[in-house]
């Protein structure tokens, strides 16, 4: 069993990956963090405990506020995508009597910040406990920065963030998680520890369309699945007047499952390097991934493909 911490900016995609990673027999949830991203990180916070709170679970894992600005450049949220609210203005649902059909949950946070956190579970679990962050990796950052020797004993950081070869999707170029904080990803890529890299490049081939999302919950009525269908719909109504379809990317999914099943994914060793200055790229992950090139040492794995439909049945086999 791998232990874990799960960095999440609380957005649609995040909930389905707290959600999908609790209900992993192989992973150890120790602590979840929250980070501004998706949202600010006061409205991540509510729905990382909303999400726990709506599986029903007995014992919930550590969970600690985060950093609510990047490290340099100015905050970028994502409402356009996730909602005012962050997980699809589920928040705005009532019932028949007026009330919300998703209340604010009970505050059950420790007292520590998201950072000390960090640090204090690598400092219990040297060499064994693995970063998940999917979001912008701001509290990574920070907690290199506040204590590396104790940060440099962390087993491995399996991130979702960047795009490599194919479009970004906050700019041409950029994917959020990446852009919206550029210089914690450089620093955090700088930093040596092991860091293994969940781009758009996969996220993208793994889509959750609104008619594979209904036939798998069925005739099911539990609050669970209510949820999933409710915390769905803004993003799938998004894409649908983007993309022309109805559904939704489970980005953050991904890293869960690549830590579960790591014989579904393809990965290739990189060196990626980070744009953090120009107007243009900023938030652009470099990496020459072609095989017959020579490239410097690297220091990143980069997943590049991924069994989708396999992904895809064994993320609703564990989240229902």
């Amino acid at each position: 069993m791998q232990r874990i911490l799960l960095d999440t900016d609380t957005g649609v995609d995040d909930a389905l990956a707290i959600i999908l990673a609790l209900n992993s027999p192989e992973l150890k949830v120790e602590a979840i963090t929250s980070v501004s991203g998706n949202v600010h990180v006061d409205l991540c916070t509510r729905n990382l405990l909303m999400t726990l709170e709506t599986m029903g679970i007995d014992e919930y894992p550590v969970c600690a506020r985060g950093e609510s600005q990047p490290l340099i450049k100015p905050l970028v949220t994502a409402s356009h995508v996730h909602g005012l609210d962050g997980i699809g203005d589920a928040t705005q649902l009532l019932r028949d009597d007026g009330s919300r059909l998703y209340p604010d949950p009970e505050p059950r946070l420790t007292a520590i910040s998201a950072v000390d956190l960090i640090i204090d579970l690598v400092g219990q679990y040297p060499d064994e406990l693995v970063l998940v962050p999917v979001g912008p990796l701001t509290n990574i950052a920070k907690a290199m920065i506040k204590h590396p020797a104790r940060m440099r004993r962390v087993r491995e950081i399996v991130l979702m963030g960047g795009a490599f070869e194919t479009y970004g999707n906050v700019t041409t170029t950029a994917e959020f998680n990446i852009f919206a904080d550029p210089h914690a990803a450089q620093l955090v890529l700088d930093f040596g520890v092991p860091v293994t890299m969940v781009p758009l490049d996969v996220t993208h081939q793994v889509m959750l369309t609104g008619k594979r999302l209904n036939a798998e919950i069925g005739e099911r009525t539990d609050r669970l699945s209510q949820f999933l269908r409710d915390v769905t719909r803004a993003t799938m109504g998004y894409h649908q007047d983007l993309e022309g379809f109805y559904g939704t990317y489970i980005h953050d999914a991904l890293p869960i499952g690549l830590l579960t099943h790591p014989e579904l994914f393809e990965i290739v060793e990189a060196f990626v390097q980070v744009e953090t200055s120009s107007d243009l790229t900023q938030g652009m992950t470099i990496a020459d991934l072609r095989p017959e090139k020579p490239r410097p040492k690297p220091n990143a794995r980069v997943c590049v493909g991924v069994n989708a439909e396999a992904f895809l049945a064994n993320f609703f086999d564990r989240i229902l």
